[in-house]
C-alpha cells in the first residue's frame, strides 16, 4: 500500500513531469503558463459529458466561434442552442447549457463562480464537473473524478469495489496525494493518464509513471478494473415517425421543453415514454394522409430505453400546417434545423437528406 506521505511526495511530482512532456494538445485547454478561460474549460466539460473527445472538438470550436463568451451564449435564444448542439445528444445538457450560462451572465456579471461550492450552485453542474472547473480554470485543489480517473486510481490501489460504489473511496485517494500547487495541471494530468496510457485494453504500462507503484500492474490484473456492476438490459420500445411532405417542404414540430428533444424541431411522432405497437401508431399522425410505412425501421439507443420506430411518408396539398406547433420547412434547409439525430436517421431513411 502507498503510505499518505508517500502520496504526495513520489506520485504527484512524478505525473506532473509525465504530463509537462506529454499533455494533450486540446483546443479547450491553454497553453503553460497562458491564462485558463473559465467559459471554455466549463463548455468542453458539459460537451464531454458521456462524449468523446473527438467528437466534442468541433462542436466546442463552433460554439466558441458563434458564442465567444457567456454572456452571448446567454444572449442567444435557446433553439439557436439546440439546433448548435443538434447529434452531442443527451439533449438535457443543452437545454442546462444555457440555463447556466444566463445564470452566470445574470448572477455573477459573466464571471463564473471560483469556489467548487458556488460552481454545484449553477444549473446542469454536478459534483464532477464543479470539481474539474474550480481545478482546472481555477487551480483549487479539487478532485475530479472522471472515468479516466476512475480506471486509474482503481488499478493503482486495486479497488475491488465496484466504481461506481467506490467513488468516495477514490476521491479519498485522489485528495490524499493532491499537490501543494499546479492543482488544475494535476487534475488534467490524471485525466490524460487514463486516456492515453492507462487505457480500458491493453494499458501502455510501460509509458506509466506511477508503473513501479501500481498495484494492479504487480499482480498482473490490470484489465480486471474498474470492477463494473452488471447492467441490467435496457428496455425496448418501440414507436413512429411522421413525415409529411408538401411541395418541397416537410412538416416539423417544436418539441415541449420538457422531455425527450425538449424545445427542439422534429418530426411528429408517437410518444417515446411508452412501447406503441405497430397498430397503435398511425392514431398519432398529425393528419389524415395516405400514410406509407418505409420497408426499413430506424433505431437509436437512448440512456434508458432502445427505440425501433417506423418511419410515416405522406404528402398533402394543404397550406395550413397541422397542429399548434407544426411548421413548414424548407427540405432545402433541414441540415441547418439542428434535428435530433434520430430524426436525422428518419430523414436520411426517407431520402431527404
Amino acid at each position: 500500500m502507498i503510505e499518505p506521505m508517500r502520496q504526495r511526495q513520489k506520485l504527484a511530482p512524478a505525473l506532473l513531469r509525465w504530463y509537462d512532456s506529454h499533455r494533450r494538445d486540446l483546443p479547450w485547454r491553454a497553453p503553460p503558463g497562458a491564462r485558463v478561460d473559465p467559459y471554455a474549460v466549463w463548455l468542453s466539460e458539459i460537451m464531454l459529458q458521456q462524449t468523446t473527445v473527438a467528437t466534442v472538438k468541433g462542436y466546442f470550436e463552433r460554439f466558441l466561434t458563434r458564442w465567444p463568451t457567456v454572456e452571448a451564449l446567454a444572449a442567444a435564444p435557446l433553439e439557436e442552442a439546440l439546433a448548435a448542439w443538434a447529434g452531442l445528444g443527451y439533449y438535457a445538457r443543452a437545454r442546462n447549457l444555457h440555463a447556466c450560462a444566463g445564470a452566470v451572465a445574470r448572477d455573477h456579471g459573466g464571471r463564473f463562480p471560483s469556489t467548487e461550492a458556488a460552481l454545484l450552485a449553477l444549473p446542469g453542474v454536478g459534483p464532477y464537473t464543479a470539481a474539474a472547473v474550480a481545478a482546472i480554470a481555477f487551480d483549487q485543489p479539487c478532485a475530479a473524478v472522471d472515468g479516466n480517473v476512475e480506471r486509474v486510481v482503481t488499478r493503482l490501489y486495486a479497488i475491488g469495489t465496484p466504481a461506481r460504489r467506490a467513488k468516495p473511496l477514490i476521491r479519498e485517494k485522489v485528495e490524499a496525494m493532491m499537490p501543494a500547487a499546479r492543482a488544475g495541471d494535476f487534475a488534467q494530468a490524471l485525466m490524460d493518464l487514463g486516456a492515453t496510457v492507462c487505457t480500458p485494453r491493453a494499458p501502455g504500462c510501460g509509458a506509466c509513471p506511477w508503473s513501479a507503484d501500481c498495484a494492479a500492474r504487480a499482480a498482473g490484473t490490470q484489465e480486471a478494473y474498474p470492477v463494473k456492476e452488471k447492467k441490467a438490459e435496457k428496455p425496448k420500445r418501440r414507436g413512429g415517425i411522421f413525415i409529411l411532405e408538401r411541395g418541397e417542404e416537410t412538416l416539423l414540430s417544436r418539441r415541449p421543453e420538457k422531455g425527450l428533444f425538449g424545445g427542439m424541431s422534429a418530426f411528429p411522432s408517437t410518444p417515446f415514454t411508452r412501447d406503441v405497437a405497430p397498430d397503435e401508431q398511425l392514431a398519432f399522425a398529425p393528419c389524415a394522409a395516405d400514410w406509407r410505412a418505409l420497408p426499413e425501421p430506424v433505431s437509436h439507443v437512448f440512456t434508458h430505453f432502445a427505440l425501433t420506430a417506423t418511419v410515416f411518408t405522406a404528402r398533402t396539398k394543404s397550406p395550413k400546417a397541422p397542429g399548434a406547433n407544426c411548421r413548414w420547412a424548407s427540405r432545402a434547409n433541414l441540415d441547418r434545423e439542428g434535428l435530433p439525430t434520430l430524426m436525422r436517421k428518419a430523414a436520411l431513411l426517407a431520402g431527404l437528406i
